[in-house]
């Protein structure tokens, strides 16, 4: 069982340009790579990522992310923040 599951949606389009429009929308981009599958580019929601990077061990704890009904189990390998804010902005997610 996951320590933490996440909902996410998935985003079309990858670079600068488009994680910024994440943003405007109110989501945080982020990513899910590795385990010789193709990388699935995700938004999360801000208020659910923000209660998970407060629980001690984030960065060791199995994570769970439900992407159109199916289930991808991962580690959370690095999260950007904002310079100034310190707000989330990108997180990397590495398969299990």
């Amino acid at each position: 069982m996951a320590d933490i599951t996440f909902n996410a949606e998935k985003r079309e389009k990858a670079g600068k340009g488009a994680a910024r429009a994440c943003r405007r929308e109110g989501r945080i981009p982020a990513v899910i790579y590795g385990g010789k599958q193709e990388s699935v580019m995700i938004s999360l929601h801000p208020v659910e990522l923000e209660k998970a990077l407060d629980t001690v061990g984030f960065y060791a704890a199995d994570v769970e992310i439900v992407l159109d009904g199916k289930k991808h189990k991962v580690k959370c390998q690095d999260v950007q923040f904002h310079p100034v804010s310190d707000a989330p902005i990108h997180v990397d997610f590495v398969r299990k």
